[in-house]
């Protein structure tokens, strides 16, 4: 408001405008920079690092892209998070999973939600490291509490018991809590006791995943493979 007082004020004079009539519009610039300001530090704090839009998002790579146009653009509404749910982004290599992924969270900043974009493995070395000075509960918290969790490339490394009950234990309170869980993997669900400890806490983890969520699965080879100057995709 300081910055554009002056202007405002100018302005009001030029064209006979009441005191009400600039002070409003002096907030709404307040509002809209602080909003602006805002989405910002969302993006900061989720970790994406990119700002990937929709618009280049190739439906056409694949048909499973194109048959799941009308479900993966109706994500970008984000009633999935209103409600809790979950998604799973399944595929091989070099489909876009990640790209696609990162699209759904920085719309999600755009919308001012606190959104935290990590891969399986960094997240957890990263609560194995806090079981050393017992920081555990408060280092969960930072998996559990964003409104939309990104986990991406689950699966290319298979978990250990104590990595696969430390991921149980993030799903799970997400989970109860009705905090939406972005997933990407390469291994389809029926396979994920062999990267999991056991297939008890893989049949866990899966249940909670499954019961209130959006599956998708994307097909084709990989982009890597295709038109070098397509956006990044994994």
């Amino acid at each position: 408001m300081s910055l554009h007082l002056d202007q405002m004020l100018t302005d009001a004079t030029a064209k006979n405008l009441s005191l009400a009539h600039a002070l409003e519009a002096l907030l709404d610039r307040e509002l809209e920079a602080r909003h602006q300001r805002s989405i910002e530090r969302r993006f900061k704090l989720s970790r994406l690092q990119s700002k990937p839009s929709i618009d280049s998002f190739h439906f056409n790579h694949h048909k499973s892209r194109f048959q799941l146009k009308t479900r993966i653009l109706r994500l970008l509404d984000l009633d999935f998070l209103r409600n809790g749910t979950s998604v799973c982004l399944i595929g091989n290599p070099g489909v876009g999973k990640t790209y696609l992924a990162k699209i759904v969270g920085w719309r999600a900043c755009q919308a001012n939600q606190r959104v935290l974009f990590t891969t399986a493995m960094d997240m957890l070395n990263h609560l194995l490291a806090s079981q050393v000075d017992h920081s555990l509960i408060r280092k969960l918290k930072i998996y559990t509490e964003p409104s939309l969790l990104v986990v991406d490339e689950l699966g290319y490394l298979s978990l250990d018991q104590q990595t696969s009950n430390l991921f149980y234990q993030v799903i799970s309170t997400r989970h109860s809590h009705k905090r939406s869980t972005l997933i990407t993997t390469n291994t389809a669900f029926s396979d994920w006791g062999n990267i999991l400890y056991n297939t008890t806490i893989a049949t866990a983890i899966a249940d909670r995943l499954v019961e209130n969520s959006e599956i998708f699965l994307l097909g084709g080879e990989s982009l890597r493979k295709g038109n070098k100057s397509q956006p990044p995709t994994e």
